[in-house]
């Protein structure tokens, strides 16, 4: 490796959950509680098998629980807004009552779904649309001071310079979300892997990735099962866990500080062998 990844300092406090940027990678449970999820749709609707599998992620190493309602796979059908509150808050709920001191972060782009959804547990916001799908957004995000995960999205792809493009997409997001009052140290970047890109550009901005840990903000990967991976390797979304760990690595190498995934111990031991070799000369900032 010749060009020193940059990696954030943060710290975070919620009563008994916490996080801390900057010593290690943090994984990102994924829980869906849709029925049309992509790989693991129906299981985990009801409320006992959502908990429990909340626990099952904590205990293989999950730093972070990702509650969301609506499948953002290509041809998913929208969710209205009542539904996704009836799929995720009470879940929330559960999972903040058994988990206090895991954080959890909820994986929408409606405002008043992240609004209820933190005033019943969640401590994260993570919206695959970086603030754009809802005016609304940015200014709930401020207003509960916690941290705003920023995706990296658009309606059609047609990329010149993709990496570049990308960037300047969230810059203006971020932007936009420092105007409304978001703190700076409240951001974090996600790349958008499979949001708006073709194959080749999925591969492509892998390969990129360091160049966005310039922007100045934590970045989280999620690449879990995505179908660049399952196309590469030719299996079917349940059967792809070591392509993901590679793709894990890949993105800690060039200075991603979360990971969010499906298999959770997996990405857990491979995030931590790439940890003890990138970190002792990690560029902390």
């Amino acid at each position: 490796m010749t060009v020193r990844p940059v990696f954030y300092r943060r710290s975070y406090r919620w009563g008994q959950a916490s996080l801390e940027l900057g010593e290690r990678t943090l994984v990102m449970g994924i829980l869906n509680t849709t029925p049309d999820s992509f790989s693991d749709g129906g299981r985990y609707t009801r409320v006992d098998a959502a908990v429990e599998h909340a626990r099952e992620m904590v205990a293989q190493g999950a730093d972070i629980i990702d509650i969301g309602g609506e499948s953002t796979r290509p041809g998913s059908t929208l969710v209205p807004l009542e539904e996704e509150l009836a799929r995720v808050i009470p879940i929330v709920e559960a999972v903040h009552k058994a988990l206090p001191q895991i954080p959890i972060s909820i994986d929408t782009y409606k405002a008043e779904t992240a609004r209820q959804a933190l005033e019943a547990g969640a401590h994260i916001i993570n919206d695959v649309w970086g603030l754009q799908a809802d005016p609304d957004m940015a200014r709930i995000a401020a207003a509960a001071s916690c941290p705003v995960i920023i995706g990296h999205n658009r309606e059609a792809g047609g990329y010149i310079n993709l990496a570049a493009e990308v960037a300047a997409d969230l810059k203006r997001s971020i932007q936009h979300a420092l105007e409304t009052g978001v703190q700076q140290d409240q951001i974090w970047v996600d790349p958008g892997i499979g949001f708006a890109k073709d194959y080749n550009d999925n591969l492509l901005l892998m390969g990129q990735l360091d160049e966005l840990s310039q922007l100045g903000y934590p970045i989280l990967l999620g690449t879990s099962r995505k179908r660049f991976i399952q196309r590469t390797l030719d299996l079917p979304a349940n059967d792809v866990v070591e392509g993901t760990a590679a793709t894990t690595v890949m993105g800690i190498m060039q200075g991603c500080q979360l990971i969010r995934v499906h298999d959770v111990q997996a990405n857990v031991r491979a995030a931590r062998m790439a940890d003890a070799v990138v970190y002792r000369f990690a560029d902390l900032r």
